[in-house]
């Protein structure tokens, strides 16, 4: 059984920043891929960063230049430093693993931005 246990959401004003984690435990096997996925009020789900085994990183273009994705592989624990943060960015932030026995999720953590 994997656990992916996330923190560092709140409640910041807009040009702020906040930096999220996500601590992975568990049964878990050769990891893959580790990513941050986000679901506005009203709307789905959505990628906004991951980063491959290896390092190779990618980001939604709504992110890119703002955002930064980074790993701590010896803590099974990625990060998402978030800046110059907008309203639009307001979202529960999902963390995603990706393993070779299977993908899981985390339970989110709320991100609200004031304009």
């Amino acid at each position: 059984q994997v656990q992916l246990v996330e923190s560092g959401g709140g409640l910041v004003q807009a040009g702020g920043s906040l930096r999220l984690s996500c601590a992975a435990s568990g049964s878990i096997s050769r990891i893959n891929v580790m990513g941050w996925y986000r679901q506005a009020p009203g709307k789905q789900r959505e990628f906004a960063a991951r980063i491959i085994t290896g390092g190779s990183t990618n980001y939604a273009d709504s992110v890119r230049g703002r955002f930064t994705i980074s790993r701590d592989n010896a803590k099974n624990t990625v990060y998402l430093q978030m800046n110059s943060l907008k309203p639009e960015d307001t979202a529960v932030y999902y963390c995603n693993l990706g393993t070779a026995g299977g993908n899981y999720w985390g339970k989110g953590t709320l991100v609200t931005v004031s304009s």
